[in-house]
């Protein structure tokens, strides 16, 4: 029932993409424009996003589900790293493609999925997964695609999205409630992120070239081993090593991090592809091709979860 439930919410998404390609194919706005989107959603509607999800009670219950949350996200990225470090020796990955298997696309999709088939007091469980993530991507992954040997530790410490979780996480330990009209506000403009985030998507998509990306035989590789390899791993870990049991709802909580690995390739690898002219028009192909894989394989590995 849930990865039915999970189903809907995907197609939903993806008629908003499906808009913001409309948009472009018929010259209404350009491609390039879908930037000024990505700059709302990260640098206003996320943190909104972020800060709502604290504003909740810090019971004893909460802050176990939160810890776990972060135990799960850290335990995933180490499987991610060791595993792909396998494939890569096997199937001859570039830094891009390596990248692409490790780091999804969760904070453009988990949040609002999670909003649609969960409820907001389970985003909380989701920002844990995203801050992980961020200091991952603002360190090792920055590495991997761009070559640089120093880490930007003041990017990733003033990433406004990093300043959203430590504010959301004081917020939550003092028991710090913000006015009703700061958190109406806060969520209506959380409401936002679904549809802007896959209009952006959908705008970035007008100008493919379609049949570039399905002759490429590769990238079906690449695919396969992100939406379908890799999540069965870590569901194969998060289902059978029993780490549900450290917490109540743990087994919900664990499926909210599970949802945030097997979302399509970041976008966040494309941008840093592109700024390092690193395999720019590669990354943005296994993004592609990751996004419309996801519609199918997410219920799939949600329901492989339930069973």
């Amino acid at each position: 029932m849930l990865s039915i439930l999970l189903m809907q919410q995907l197609i939903e998404l993806f008629l908003m993409l499906g808009m913001g390609y409309l948009l472009v194919q018929k010259e209404l706005v350009q491609a390039k424009e879908s930037r000024s989107l990505s700059v709302i959603c990260i640098y206003i509607v996320l943190p909104c996003v972020i800060l709502r999800s604290f504003q909740i009670d810090f019971t004893s219950e909460v802050r176990d589900g939160f810890l776990l949350a972060v135990l799960a996200a850290v335990l995933i990225h180490l499987i991610l790293f060791s595993s792909v470090a396998i494939l890569a020796k096997i199937f001859h990955l570039n830094n891009v493609e390596k990248a692409s298997l490790i780091y999804s696309n969760a904070g453009n999709l988990i949040i609002p999925l999670v909003m649609a088939v969960l409820g907001d007091k389970w985003i909380i469980y989701a920002s844990a997964f995203l801050v992980v993530q961020n200091l991952f991507v603002w360190t090792h992954c920055v590495h991997l695609v761009s070559g640089l040997k120093q880490l930007e530790v003041k990017k990733i410490l003033t990433n406004i999205n990093m300043i959203a979780v430590f504010a959301g996480v004081l917020f939550l330990i003092f028991h710090i409630q913000l006015p009703k009209l700061l958190t109406e506000t806060l969520s209506q403009t959380a409401a936002l992120i679904g549809p802007l985030s896959m209009i952006m998507i959908g705008m970035m998509l007008g100008t493919t070239k379609w049949k570039s990306v399905f002759l490429d035989k590769r990238l079906y590789l690449i695919t396969i081993l992100k939406m379908i390899v890799l999540p069965l791993i870590i569901l194969v870990f998060l289902k059978y090593f029993r780490l549900d049991h450290f917490t109540a709802n743990g087994k919900e909580i664990l499926m909210i991090s599970l949802m945030a690995v097997i979302t399509p390739a970041a976008t966040t690898v494309t941008q840093l592809a592109q700024l390092y002219q690193n395999h720019p028009q590669e990354a943005s192909f296994i993004n592609i091709m990751t996004t419309i894989f996801c519609i199918i394989t997410m219920p799939l590995v949600i329901f492989l979860y339930t069973l």
